[in-house]
């Protein structure tokens, strides 16, 4: 085991955010208030004393963690594994567009991980993609001490990630809501008790 604690961040405000529209794998970019999110996170996670930091390659989570990994003094290693959950035909789309396509979906959507949108991905595949980029790095050798990974992503996958790593049955993860622009989730453990706990969530600058 070589985490010790795991921090979680969300990109900042996007144009799709601005404009009510589901994102998924599509590409959108940070706005003036996004990078200004960034920026102000940015202190504070450096504080959290991350020592890497790995990104979805997505642009406004690449670009946010740009903005803090300068902060940080950490190069920005890219993931494609950490993009969001593909939403398949909703993607583009506001919710309430979605509604009146596909009524009643969205209820469904966000109450059971293991139903998926049309031609796009469940909650519990988007983890099954995304676990691997922690566990990876928790398996590599350790000199004896443990390490802080900070990890730059999107609201549904970390929410996501969050309930895969603390073991909670699938019908509980409706219960881990989503996080804010660049507010961000921690996990934490201890050498001796190494199942993940959760040390904060939705936590902001």
């Amino acid at each position: 085991m070589t985490l010790s604690r795991l921090i979680l961040l969300r990109h900042g405000q996007t144009d799709f955010n601005v404009a009510g529209r589901m994102q998924g794998h599509l590409e959108s970019v940070l706005t003036p208030i996004g990078r200004a999110q960034a920026a102000a996170a940015a202190p504070v996670v450096a504080a959290l004393a991350p020592d890497r930091l790995i990104s979805s390659d997505l642009s406004r989570a690449a670009d946010t963690a740009e903005l803090v990994g300068a902060v940080c003094g950490l190069p920005v290693k890219l993931d494609v594994r950490l993009r969001e959950t593909h939403l398949g035909q909703w993607q583009g789309m506001s919710v309430d567009e979605i509604e009146a396509e596909y009524p009643g979906a969205i209820a469904t959507w966000r109450s059971d991980a293991a139903w998926a949108p049309p031609g796009g991905e469940s909650r519990i595949q988007v983890v099954e993609r995304s676990r691997p980029v922690v566990d990876e790095v928790d398996a590599e050798p350790s000199d004896g001490g443990s390490e802080a990974l900070l990890v730059v992503a999107h609201g549904g996958l970390i929410a996501g990630l969050v309930s895969g790593l603390l073991d909670l049955p699938a019908r509980a993860w409706p219960a881990i809501g989503g996080l804010g622009n660049c507010r961000w989730a921690v996990l934490a453990r201890r050498p001796d008790h190494p199942r993940w706990r959760l040390a904060g969530y939705n936590v902001g600058a």
